[in-house]
């Protein structure tokens, strides 16, 4: 019996900032290795037992997600957009009632989007261990064997110790909150203990049928919100109004943790949640002081450090350092005691208070014809560097307060300035006046670059006028 993923990748976790941003958040961003989080649990969910995967995420992430799919070969079933963060319930819910539709006996392998799992062969192995007692309406959870006695994760109590036997299905005696070190301490210790992943396999009549038991307020406003969702190039809206009447509660709250139809399926091959840069410490290769290094990264005489440049042009040294994080942005850098990692958050709160556009927003804005990036800003002026894909279009627009020079550096580029349309190769220019309709276009097969220079008294993203659109943004 095959399996449907459901991959969910609408969070904005702020724990790995200043890498991870609200704008453009850590499941999308190459943390370990070269494919991005996102990309690397499409592909660790995919195979001869799976079908393509069902992926629920918000309308900022959808062309990032289909984008990234695109890259690593895969298709989705569906990408359904939700409005606005309703915590995971409702978002599994919604997945169950699409899936009800067009195949209702479908097994739902749930899963977030941004956890590492270095033996995904080992993974399957232990997700199709699960598979029978879900096809007989156990909800299977997945629990990870812990390496030390982590405080940022729940836990699952076991009535026996798992053992070293092959992945089973057990009986799970109950759900523990995050603990405090001490208990976290006695935990693993005990051994009958585990690491709640939030990794879920129940077929779709099973789940549907635990919501209608526990959770009944969530089925109606998500039924309606699945059912009066809107089409919109090959995504699904769902119903903003009634979704805002769903509850914002997560699966543990409102299902598992009443549920009595529990198996838990011990995995044991490796596994992280990167829930802070200290867990990206550990996943990243180091040399025999403890010190791992990525990008433009040298150490000099450093013990358990880690030194990260997310910029080719940007050295980052240190040196002497000792239980150490820094990270290098280009516009931001992050530099804290490794045993603070977790208190991340409290800086991007700091810089939202004081209203830093740092705390949200990435250097490179991506959409879905590319991506661009502010080079200099001034009072009246600001360069951007703009990367258009193959056969990609912005919107035909105007603006009131600027106007604007295109410079190609790479690539041809087709624009339309009011009724002229003409081509613009390397290292050609065209000058766009301030109220001009235009658009530019990349109409070859490779990547089209070009330098944009703004002049103006107004220069927000927000002075847009849009007349066209291929991606049918508002």
């Amino acid at each position: 019996m095959t399996i449907t993923p459901i991959i969910l990748c609408g969070g904005s976790g702020t724990r790995l900032w200043p890498l991870s941003r609200k704008s453009y958040p850590k499941q999308f961003v190459p943390l370990i290795g070269e494919q991005t989080l996102f990309q690397t649990s499409a592909t660790r969910l995919s195979g001869p037992d799976y079908v393509s995967p069902l992926v629920l995420t918000n309308s900022d992430f959808r062309f990032i997600a289909t984008e990234q799919l695109a890259e690593i070969g895969i298709d989705p079933r569906a990408i359904l957009i939700e409005p606005e963060g309703r915590n995971t319930a409702p978002a599994i819910l919604a997945a169950a009632m699409w899936l009800e539709k067009s195949d209702p006996d479908a097994l739902m392998l749930v899963a977030p989007s941004d956890h590492v799992v270095p033996d995904a062969e080992a993974f399957r192995q232990v997700a199709q261990a699960g598979v029978e007692v879900a096809r007989n309406g156990q909800l299977v959870t997945f629990g990870i064997s812990p390496t030390h006695a982590e405080t940022g994760y729940g836990y699952l109590e076991l009535v026996e110790a798992p053992g070293e036997s092959d992945p089973r299905p057990l009986p799970l005696q109950r759900f523990v909150e995050k603990p405090g070190s001490e208990a976290a301490e006695q935990m693993l210790a005990a051994g009958n203990y585990l690491w709640n992943a939030g990794i879920f396999l129940f077929s779709v009549k099973a789940i549907l049928t635990a919501f209608r038991a526990h959770a009944p307020d969530l089925v109606a406003p998500v039924q309606q919100a699945v059912d009066n969702g809107k089409p919109d190039l090959g995504f699904l809206r769902l119903d903003p109004e009634a979704w805002a009447q769903a509850e914002d509660i997560s699966i543990d709250y409102a299902v598992m943790e009443r549920a009595e139809n529990l198996s838990v399926v011990p995995f044991g091959a490796g596994w992280s949640d990167l829930g802070g840069w200290d867990a990206v410490w550990r996943e990243t290769a180091q040399d025999d002081r403890g010190v791992a290094l990525s990008g433009q990264a040298t150490a000099i005489d450093c013990d358990n450090t880690l030194l990260r440049s997310e910029d080719e042009r940007l050295e980052v040294v240190g040196i002497g350092l000792e239980n150490i994080i820094t990270v290098a942005m280009p516009d931001a850098v992050l530099v804290a005691d490794a045993s603070r990692a977790q208190d991340v958050k409290q800086a991007v709160a700091a810089l939202k208070e004081k209203g830093a556009q740092q705390a949200t927003a990435f250097p490179k804005d991506h959409r879905p014809w590319g991506w661009f990036e502010s080079l200099v800003i001034g009072n009246r002026f600001q360069v951007k560097r703009i990367h258009v894909h193959p056969g990609a279009a912005l919107s035909l627009q105007s603006h009131h307060h600027r106007s604007e020079h295109w410079i190609v550096v790479e690539g041809t580029a087709k624009v339309t300035i009011d009724e002229d349309v003409k081509l613009v190769t390397e290292n050609q220019s065209v000058y766009i006046p301030l109220g001009a309709v235009h658009r530019m276009e990349n109409p070859g097969k490779v990547p089209m670059v070009l330098i944009e220079v703004q002049t103006g008294s107004y220069l927000g993203e927000d002075d847009i006028i849009r007349y066209e659109d291929v991606y049918a943004r508002e």
